[in-house]
Parts: C-alpha cells; structure tokens; sequence
C-alpha cells in the first residue's frame, strides 16, 4: 500500500484484504509504505518476487509519477502484471470555510482576481488531488499554488486547519467535515453526480464544461508472475467485489466496485499514463 494509512485507495486494500485471506486461507496484510507521492511503495512493489506473495493496490499515482520525474525506478506497464481493477471513485472539491467561494464560478472567478494567491493541498506529487486540481487550473486559465503533504489524511488535516485553501479530496475522507461546516462542498470531479453526495454539482455541470477526472485503484503483481497466480487473484478479487458487503461497504465510501480482467486493467494504465503526461506538459510542470 504505497499510501499512508486514512486515505481512500488505504480504505480499499483494508476493506478486501480480509476476504482474500478468507478465499486464499493465508494472512493478507496490508503494509504502508508511504513517501514521494507513491513511489517509494510503488518501486518496493515492483522489486518484490514475483511469487504471488507481495501485491500491489495501486491508485492513479502508478500513471502520473512516470510524467513527473525525469528518472523513475520502475515502468507501471513493463514492470506489474495487472490482476483487476477494484473501484472508481469521485473526489468532491472543497475549500475552507474562510474562502470567499460557494461554487465552482466563484472560485474560478476569485483565482483570476487573485493569481497564485490560493494553495491547494495533495497526498504527494504525483498524486491524484495534484492532478484533479492541474486539470482544474488548466482548463479554467487560473494559477494555483501547490503544497505536498505526506498523505491524504495530512492534507484533510491541514485543510481543517486553514494551512491550505483548497482540496480535490476522496469523499470518504472529507465528507464528515463537510457535515460539521468545518469544510464547504463545492462539486464532485466525476462526469456524472456521485450517490454519496447527489445534490451536489458535478464541476462540468457547474461552470467548467468537459471537466472529469475519476480516481480509480487496481491490484497488481510483480511483472513475471506465473499466469496462474494471477488467474487464480482475479478469480478471488471479482468474486469478493461481486458481494453485497462489499457495494455497500464502498458505496459508503462514494466508491463504486468495478472489477476487470487483467488486459482491461493494463488498457487503462496505459491510457491514464499518456492522459496524465499531456495533463503535466500542458500545465507546464517540469519534471523533477
């Protein structure tokens, strides 16, 4: 788990962890290791043996790392065997109680009066929220400052506090703050409403036409992992996301249970890495 605990993609792993085990009879446990946007879980993942023992649940961030740095460790299409995607999921857009904003129109309007002066919190660069909000700022002509925090639960943290304007946050993780005041809603980032939160607009619908950008999370194994451990995870994860406990655990969460074979699965990396790398160029972000 390449993210630190309390985030949605944290959410995901713990949620079907148990029932791989029960389906597997052996131990299923969920290791974070957090650090550079992913990456450093990513890369162990990717180093691992391919034996079926070290999996890989893996986010958005698996295709925007390689857009982000000059030098990455590891190739998410060369180096994984894709098992199945698990869920996609929206992230709501929200600012804190002191931005004098109340929907999307008002916050674009207010970053053209004010260029730069509004920061924006992510789990890490190269992370999904970075990449929500770069669309974001491309798309409506404005400047957006970005601050890294190790995590998603970190940037909810500071996003709370005031340390930070603006968030492209995971539902589940910012939805409770929401209800207390303590954060305001502004849309969701899907091309369509999420049922988590269905009064609330999607960015397109209010005031940034052709704006979406979903967030999914996926199961990986080492590259040169015997077809048969693969088969045999696929097998288990499409059973388990195929349960009842399991829709309405995520659709609590705002996630929607997906499930794929493994060649559907390796499809969407690939077009989320050429989506992403344009997204980068086109921002003007150069790589580090």
């Amino acid at each position: 788990m390449p993210q630190s605990p309390g985030g949605t993609t944290d959410f995901t792993a713990r949620a079907l962890a148990p029932r791989l085990s029960e389906r597997l009879g052996q131990p299923v446990v969920v290791d974070n290791r957090a650090g550079a946007g992913s990456l450093v879980g990513i890369d162990l993942a990717a180093r691992a043996a391919p034996d079926g023992y070290t999996l890989l649940v893996a986010a958005s961030a698996l295709t925007i790392i390689p857009g982000m740095y000059r030098s990455v460790p590891f190739d998410p299409v060369r180096d994984f065997a894709p098992i199945s995607s698990i869920s996609w999921y929206p992230a709501m857009v929200v600012v804190h109680p002191s931005v004098p904003a109340g929907s999307i129109k008002e916050l674009i309007a207010l970053a053209r009066a004010k260029p730069g002066a509004i920061n924006y919190a992510s789990g890490g660069n190269g992370t999904g929220p970075q990449m929500q909000a770069l669309l974001f700022a491309t798309m409506a002509g404005i400047k957006l400052v970005h601050v890294p925090y190790k995590g998603g639960a970190p940037a909810v943290t500071a996003m709370v506090a005031g340390e930070v304007q603006l968030y492209f946050a995971p539902i589940p993780t910012t939805l409770p703050f929401v209800k207390a005041g303590k954060l305001k809603a502004l849309a969701v980032t899907t091309a369509k409403r999420s049922p988590a939160v269905p009064d609330l607009p999607t960015v397109a619908e209010a005031g940034l036409s052709g704006y979406d950008a979903s967030t999914w999370n996926g199961l990986f194994a080492p590259a040169r992992t015997p077809s048969a451990i693969v088969a045999r995870l696929n097998a288990d994860v499409l059973a388990i996301l195929k349960t009842r406990e399991m829709h309405e655990r995520m659709a609590a969460q705002g996630a929607e249970p997906t499930g794929s074979s493994p060649e559907e699965l390796a499809a969407i990396v690939k077009r989320e890495v050429a989506k992403w790398a344009k997204v980068i160029r086109e921002a003007g972000i150069q790589p580090e």
